[in-house]
């Protein structure tokens, strides 16, 4: 585990050179701060609302690497006073999935923050969250010395197909993607990474029905007190060193633990799907896009009767998806 830790930090040190300042403004980081790291490529549509939630969990400061961009995202993010900003033109896949650019990021300015690693279609949701700020949380994870907060991504789907009905810029994913798996999921231990390993939900149930084990992961750890020595190891799936990944089982009773809600089944997706076929930079051949290419020319709805409408965070832990823990 140090050898493959070391990897990822030398790979890191690598992969810096791949990258060119666009807009500067990390002089503006509170010591405080709580920071929002992220990859991303022609995202400006999903942009306005993404740093508005954001904002409004009360983030101070957001670091995006954006990887070639030609929808005047990252000309976009330039312009905004909280927002720093790198870009690449370099392999998304050979620099680990952007994680490399990342990491080196965490390393230079996350060292001492709360940091939260999100694409921009995933939005945190913590308990309380509608009443409390993401400093309380951060406060009350400092007092118990708990430095990584685990978050299960819950792909949200519309009723109708994806594409039936235009994403608007600015307006809340959650408007038209309101609905949810409510099961159908299947949890294992990586006895390696010493992690949970998640899967299910729409995807495995629609585009890898005939093999689950091969649909996307849905375990994540997206926030964490950052130490120079601490890399992502596979997305944000896991970390090194592996005792971040103890998450979930705690002495006395369940550990605290939130959900990414997944805005990804929006439109325009499908134009989306053509694009990251043709540059062929996603995992595994970029296998995930082509079962939803395989699915998504016959206008399939992920919708189902057993799906459920998203209500509040209190609802995802009556369904067991997460939990305040002891945190009152």
């Amino acid at each position: 585990m140090r050898r493959m830790r070391r990897l990822r930090q030398f790979r890191a040190f690598r992969k810096r050179r791949e990258l060119s300042i666009v807009s500067d403004r990390t002089d503006r980081i509170a010591p405080s701060g709580i920071l929002v790291f992220s990859t991303l490529r022609n995202e400006r549509v999903r942009l306005p609302y993404f740093l508005r939630y954001y904002r409004n969990l009360g983030i101070g400061h957001f670091l995006f690497v954006d990887n070639g961009s030609d929808d005047g995202s990252r000309e976009y993010l330039a312009e905004q006073p909280d927002c720093s900003v790198w870009t690449t033109t370099a392999s998304y896949k050979a620099s680990h999935f952007g994680m490399d650019w990342l990491n080196w990021l965490l390393r230079l300015y996350g060292t001492g923050h709360w940091t939260l690693t999100v694409d921009p279609d995933e939005f945190f949701v913590y308990p309380f969250c509608d009443t409390r700020p993401i400093d309380a949380l951060t406060d009350w994870l400092d007092t118990y010395a708990i430095r990584s907060f685990p978050a299960m991504l819950l792909d949200m789907y519309p009723k109708g197909p994806v594409d039936a009905v235009p994403y608007r810029e600015g307006q809340n994913p959650f408007d038209l993607a309101c609905w949810f798996d409510s099961g159908n999921y299947m949890i294992s231990r990586n006895n390696l990474m010493h992690s949970l390993w998640i899967q299910g939900g729409p995807r495995a149930r629609m585009f890898f029905e005939e093999d689950p084990l091969k649909a996307p992961s849905l375990n994540k750890i997206p926030l964490v007190k950052w130490e120079r020595g601490f890399v992502y190891a596979s997305s944000t799936h896991m970390l090194l060193p592996r005792s971040l990944n103890h998450t979930y089982d705690a002495w006395g009773g369940e550990m605290v633990s939130g959900c990414l809600m997944h805005a990804k089944f929006l439109s325009p997706l499908s134009a989306k799907i053509n694009e990251e076929l043709t540059r062929k930079q996603h995992y595994a051949e970029s296998r995930e896009y082509r079962a939803y290419a395989q699915t998504m020319g016959q206008q399939p709805e992920l919708w189902c009767k057993w799906s459920e409408k998203y209500i509040n965070w209190r609802q995802l832990e009556i369904l067991g998806l997460m939990s305040k823990g002891n945190w009152a």
